[in-house]
């Protein structure tokens, strides 16, 4: 962790020995008390915290608030819902990364029993989210859906700068797309067996510009990160 990162009602509260923060904060950084480490509030500011001098098992500590948090970049990622293993890998890496909201929708192709994993049915993604920011260094988590069918997400979304991945059909490396300067970004990317023709077909109607990453085919959660990257790297985001 780079920063401790605490929901609000939390920080008026003691930490117990149990919580991984905890551990981090004595074993991982050696706080002793007095010394200050880096800690925000999830989609509130940052600052710095002290452990208080205590007896008590539990870790009590005194917060500074000094930074507000920047918003994130107005980065929109749609994505045919993955297996679990891999759905974590891309709540961890694009929050990471810094994305506004991230749609994880429903296919034709896709795996219909991956929408009931216990990822999303007991909140686990939210962890996955934290993990991500704290290791950004940020307190800002995206917008999550994931159980939306491709059309509600779409209907969500902003009509400039669509751009939907497919090695099959796309005649455009994604870093030679051009861009309308200063508006919001979709990214659309297939699950492991891709877009079928009719959604190819609906991303035509819904103005998505078709696109590729290159000659090789890559992982859903690799090519989240490449395209992030990319699309970031060319509109001076990063």
């Amino acid at each position: 962790m780079n920063i401790i990162l605490f929901d609000r009602p939390e920080v008026e509260l003691p930490l117990p020995p149990s919580d991984p923060r905890a551990r981090h904060i004595l074993d991982t950084l050696r706080r002793k008390p007095g010394e200050p480490f880096e800690v925000g509030i999830i989609n509130g500011p940052r600052g710095q915290a002290k452990l208080r001098a205590t007896n008590s098992p539990s870790l009590k500590l005194d917060f500074e608030w000094t930074a507000e948090p920047l918003p994130p970049p107005p980065l929109h990622l749609i994505i045919g819902l993955p297996r679990p293993q891999t759905a974590r890998d891309i709540l961890r890496d694009a929050t990471t990364l810094g994305v506004a909201a991230i749609h994880f929708v429903r296919t034709e192709k896709g795996e219909p029993s991956y929408a009931s994993s216990s990822l999303w049915q007991s909140g686990e993604w939210r962890r996955h989210l934290i993990t991500g920011a704290s290791q950004a260094f940020s307190t800002q988590l995206p917008v999550v859906q994931s159980s939306q069918t491709l059309a509600e997400a779409v209907a969500t979304l902003p009509a400039t700068n669509r751009i939907v991945l497919d090695n099959y059909e796309s005649a455009e490396v994604l870093s030679k797309c051009a861009f309308a300067a200063n508006q919001p970004v979709t990214i659309a990317i297939g699950s492991e067996r891709g877009w079928s023709s009719g959604e190819r077909n609906f991303f035509r109607d819904q103005q998505f510009t078709f696109a590729h990453l290159g000659t090789r085919v890559l992982r859903t959660e690799t090519a989240v990160v490449a395209a992030l990257t990319l699309v970031k790297a060319k509109l001076g985001w990063l």
